[in-house]
């Protein structure tokens, strides 16, 4: 092999897999078919489970640090437009004010890592950066992935330097394909999309201004919305600003002058520079395979959502992590043959829950538009009493998009060969997390007694958490015998007891419980070899 692991694809998922390899000490080579990191300011927000997986690869700070100063808030405002009246405003806390919150209420159902607002066009260069410092991975920027071939030994991949047309071959153990919406790797597979494509049609204006006067004129706020199809995303609550509007069907994209657009749509004329401008459509689709064989693949590659709640970056994080830790188990040579399958069978119907999720937030901002009347730009008597009805309709259809904890944390993993898993399901929700141990699902984040975070004692492959006396010994002797690295963590804390639900519970790498029980289980053998993918 001339690299353990080639990643196709250098945007958020495709660095984050290549980050969580090489912190698995697995040799890896990124290719990406661009110069450079992205110029497109896709991704405005990363979520709290995403903050918890990078705060385990010891990167949270180093993010939050080029990301919206930890102060600033993450309120949405919803205005008739920014130079006349606001509507509605759905207020949420800053970075520390969130933590504060947290941590007071200990009670599992929080994430560990408060929400971020951070452009895609910022945690590109971050991750590229992170990623130069590391001997254990080559990364190609104008390189691309043309095909493969996986002969069941190893994968041959064909790639193609962009600028002067030069050809390599490179042999890989195994094959990661991030490569987005257009992915090569999934083409090649064979697997199609099944979904709604081109929802709707938009224009996004990327650009720079300092007139705060008219774009923080109701305070600061991540989005400035507007029931006449625009929003406003703050991107730095500096100078950096996106703004995306709908296109009535039939518009001439080719048409819009970008300025133009702001002004009309924002109330009036500011100075301004225009970064970026494109029309762009957004899709909801789910890949119908993800992966097979030496050949696997990770975010956009195998869902697109609209943004609306901000799923499509951040359940690629997820992918990616997932994807990584099992490439690296099969690499030290523990990890079996149902590892890689378990890729799909967890992460898809994640992906799945995501394009719902997203098709249901989309469903709300229509009902708003249906709902919009022109009088609501009038000075007028009759103008103020329907901005108060259509104010009041807004916040009763509420702000879902952005308060969906169940979502985004309670991924569980009902089908997967790799869990021991249990009958009675807890109750799923959309807008909470209830938290719970059940076997596949997300272990909750607790503070202990002595003030530290349970998911900053876990050891960096399987935790056995356990909270008795009792011996734990018949597990460990089990998957030492496997050579499954397990850590063992003893906790003694009768709240995070009560909330982990039993005595023993053993934490998978991506925080998932793998099994748990009151005693040591009466095979601990058979427990081993399902959580490493030896057994279905």
């Amino acid at each position: 092999m001339d690299v353990p692991v080639i990643v196709a694809g250098g945007g958020p998922v495709g660095l984050t897999t290549a980050f969580e390899l090489q912190s698995r000490g697995v040799r890896t080579l990124l290719l990406e078919r661009n110069p450079s990191t992205t110029r497109h300011p896709k991704m405005d927000v990363t979520n709290g489970r995403s903050m918890e997986l990078f705060r385990r690869m010891g990167i949270a700070e180093k993010i939050r640090d080029v990301a919206v100063p930890r102060g600033n808030p993450m309120d949405v405002s919803w205005v008739t437009r920014l130079n006349e009246w606001e509507l509605a405003r759905f207020r949420y806390p800053d970075v520390e004010s969130w933590r504060e919150d947290i941590r007071a209420n200990n009670d599992g159902s929080q994430p560990l890592e408060p929400y971020m607002r951070l452009s895609q066009v910022v945690l590109e260069p971050l991750l590229r950066g992170l990623l130069e410092e590391s001997p254990l991975v080559e990364m190609r920027f104008g390189w691309a992935v043309e095909g493969f071939d996986d002969d069941g030994e190893g994968v041959t991949v064909h790639l193609r330097e962009v600028a002067t047309g030069r050809t390599e071959r490179q042999r890989c153990a195994l094959l990661a394909g991030c490569d987005g919406g257009g992915s090569i790797v999934r083409e090649k597979l064979g697997f199609a999309w099944d979904g709604q494509y081109n929802v709707a049609r938009f224009f996004m204006v990327h650009f720079r201004s300092e007139a705060r006067d008219l774009l923080q004129r109701f305070g600061i706020a991540w989005h400035y919305q507007s029931p006449a199809g625009s929003t406003l995303i703050a991107q730095d609550d500096a100078e950096i600003w996106t703004l995306h509007c709908m296109l009535p069907e039939g518009a001439d994209a080719a048409a819009i002058d970008p300025r133009q657009l702001a002004f009309d749509a924002l109330g009036r004329e500011f100075p301004i520079e225009v970064i970026q401008a494109n029309p762009w459509s957004p899709h909801l689709v789910l890949a119908n395979g993800y992966g097979r064989g030496r050949v696997w693949m990770a975010g956009d590659a195998v869902h697109q959502v609209i943004p609306t709640g901000g799923y499509g970056m951040n359940t690629g994080i997820g992918d990616a992590v997932d994807l990584a830790w099992k490439y690296a188990a099969i690499l030290q040579g523990w990890g079996g043959p149902a590892l890689l399958d378990s890729i799909e069978a967890e992460r898809r119907p994640v992906g799945r829950a995501i394009v719902d999720a997203s098709r249901l937030h989309m469903g709300v901002r229509l009902k708003i538009a249906e709902a919009y009347a022109p009088i609501i730009h009038d000075d007028t008597p009759e103008g103020a009493a329907a901005r108060d009805a259509y104010g009041a309709l807004i916040a009763e259809l509420g702000n879902a998009e952005n308060e969906s904890r169940g979502i985004e944390l309670d991924h569980r993993y009902r089908q997967s060969p790799i869990v021991c898993h249990e009958c009675d399901e807890p109750e799923w929700r959309l807008r909470d997390y209830v938290p719970s141990t059940w076997p596949g699902m997300r272990a909750p984040h607790l503070f202990l007694e002595d003030g530290s975070a349970i998911f900053d004692r876990l050891g960096p492959w399987f935790t056995l958490v356990r909270f008795t006396d009792a011996p734990a010994q018949p597990l460990l002797d089990a998957a030492r015998e496997r050579g499954v690295p397990v850590d063992l963590l003893d906790i003694r804390d009768a709240h995070a007891r009560r909330i982990y639900e039993r005595d023993f519970v053993l934490i998978r790498p991506d925080q998932h419980v793998a099994w748990r029980g009151d005693a040591m289980p009466e095979d601990p053998m058979a427990v081993i070899d399902r959580i490493r993918g030896a057994r279905s």
